[in-house]
């Protein structure tokens, strides 16, 4: 299938460059999560000279990204200081070799290191990366990042559930996110405070099925005599570049077991589809390795069949980049959807299963399905959003663009898409890229932080791919790190220089006390 690149203009960048400084894709890396409640005290200086800051106010003039001052106005010190240090150990690949090995090692079955072990990844990493153990602590995150003009993507953080007892406590999790979005009131410089509820088939469908319906569904698109019972209307799964090498030998149709416990999941994923319909919070579903996409494709695109209606996506599908097939499905995807008339949504992702899908291809005897170079991962990226970005423009569908890709942003703000219209999204993990989460809201788009939260132990897995989806990225990155070093240096400095004033206004003041009569 033949696709359109859409070329990259000068004007497209000069567009971007009258609000934000240029960024290459390697240096928009993690910054922390910001504390918007409380401030650094200031220094006689600055109390002289306050600091001009946009944080709480929306604007399109420009954001300079190395005004380091301006950027962390509204972190104390302290908290400056411990997000730099985890971001060092983050970026640091030894280090997260080590955590990742403690995780998964045994040292996890002995009570008391599970404990302490649980207990320092909670004070750390967890705190970086999540919004907290409990709904309520959620949404005192999402308060904090609403004050500041950014809205939550709300994530109960469960997957890879193996029975049905599993998934139906997890649709309880995933049916309170949604009402708990809904509870949460609307503030005048972000809007609503939940933009998306984000789900994972993982978590209310068993692992084992999946696998088994991705077999079936791989192996009817090779051979279309294939006849599936169970199987509902959808959209366009698979491309001729998509990877199949999953399924060598016909499968086995689905037990009868195994249709019962399709038919339970299937309406789960209902019920959820029902709650956010109702409640109009829209629903993200989270891809996940190729080895079970297939089926979740299914899920999504059954379930937006029935959901997405009157040009008011609910239901959105995750297309993850750093797949060589991704460009080719998302097109035919919604050119599909758009001439049934359905409205779909897409979350336009880089991908998380870099290394175990290479190594699952290469075990295989195949070439990785994941693009051979970043690069190409970019260019994908870019086809993509310009594709949708051209569709939304014309009022179709939605989109959500979790990126630090500029070009992106320059095309969209080219097209007239601004702060307030609903079906476009900017989104960044929590914790990572503040800089450019303000930067792109000072601009006048909609930015949303994907925020995880539950128990450490259950969202364990969450961060321990972000571990080794981000340990090249961290790495290689250093932005945000770099500018925080700079500001608490600037706050060393400026405290130091204000010591010496303050002796002298003290004495001064103490001359006056003692010559009043």
């Amino acid at each position: 299938m033949a696709t359109r690149v859409l070329s990259s203009s000068p004007k497209l960048l000069n567009n971007l460059r009258s609000f934000i400084k240029p960024l290459n894709s390697a240096s928009a890396a993690a910054a922390s999560p910001l504390n918007f409640d409380e401030k650094p005290e200031l220094s006689t200086v600055e109390k002289q000279h306050p600091i001009a800051t946009t944080l709480h106010q929306p604007t399109t003039t420009s954001l300079d990204l190395d005004d380091h001052q301006k950027l962390f106005a509204s972190v104390p010190t302290l908290k400056l200081l411990r997000s730099s240090v985890n971001l060092g150990l983050a970026s640091n690949e030894t280090f997260v070799d080590f955590g990742m090995w403690v995780m998964n090692s045994r040292l996890m079955e002995t009570p008391l290191l599970r404990d302490i072990i649980l207990k320092t990844v909670k004070h750390t990493f967890f705190e970086h990366f999540c919004a907290g153990e409990t709904t309520t602590e959620a949404g005192e995150c999402v308060r904090k990042i609403q004050e500041a003009g950014l809205r939550g993507m709300l994530v109960y953080a469960v997957e890879h559930t193996s029975d049905n007892a599993g998934c139906d406590r997890n649709l309880e999790g995933f049916l309170q996110s949604v009402e708990f979005a809904k509870s949460l009131p609307p503030s005048s410089v972000a809007g609503s405070a939940v933009s998306f509820v984000i789900a994972k088939i993982t978590a209310i469908c068993p692992i084992s099925l999946l696998k088994r319906m991705s077999d079936l569904l791989r192996w009817q698109y090779k051979d279309s005599s294939l006849n599936l019972p169970w199987k509902l209307n959808t959209l366009p799964i698979f491309t001729d570049s998509s990877p199949l090498y999953h399924t060598l030998q016909r499968p086995q149709p689905l037990t009868p077991q195994e249709e019962s416990d399709l038919e339970l999941a299937h309406q789960r994923l209902l019920k959820l589809c029902q709650k956010c319909s109702q409640y109009n919070v829209p629903l993200t579903i989270d891809a996940e390795d190729t080895s079970i996409q297939p089926a979740i494709d299914y899920f999504t695109y059954s379930s937006a069949i029935m959901y997405n209606k009157d040009d008011n996506p609910i239901v959105y599908g995750t297309m993850q980049a750093y797949l060589k097939d991704a460009r080719e499905r998302l097109f035919n995807t919604a050119r599909t959807a758009e001439k049934l008339g359905i409205p779909m949504g897409f979350k336009l992702v880089r991908g998380a299963y870099m290394s175990s899908e290479t190594k699952l291809a290469s075990s295989l005897g195949f070439d990785s399905p994941v693009h051979n170079t970043i690069q190409d991962t970019h260019a994908c990226f870019n086809d993509c959003a310009s594709f949708m970005i051209e569709k939304i423009a014309d009022g179709y569908g939605g989109l959500v663009l979790a990126t630090h890709n500029l070009e992106s942003a320059s095309k969209a703000r080219n097209l007239g898409i601004e702060k307030g219209n609903q079906k476009l999204e900017f989104a960044q993990l929590y914790g990572m890229s503040e800089a450019l989460s303000f930067g792109l809201r000072n601009a006048g788009f909609q930015v949303s932080k994907y925020l995880p939260y539950g128990p450490v132990d259950m969202v364990m897995p969450y961060l321990l791919r972000r571990a080794e989806e981000n340990r090249g990225l961290l790495s290689t990155s250093s932005l945000d790190r770099t500018l925080m070093g700079k500001e608490l240096k600037r706050r060393l400095k400026s405290l130091q220089f204000a010591k010496p004033e303050m002796a002298a206004t003290a004495a001064g003041s103490m001359k006056i006390e003692i010559g009043t009569p």
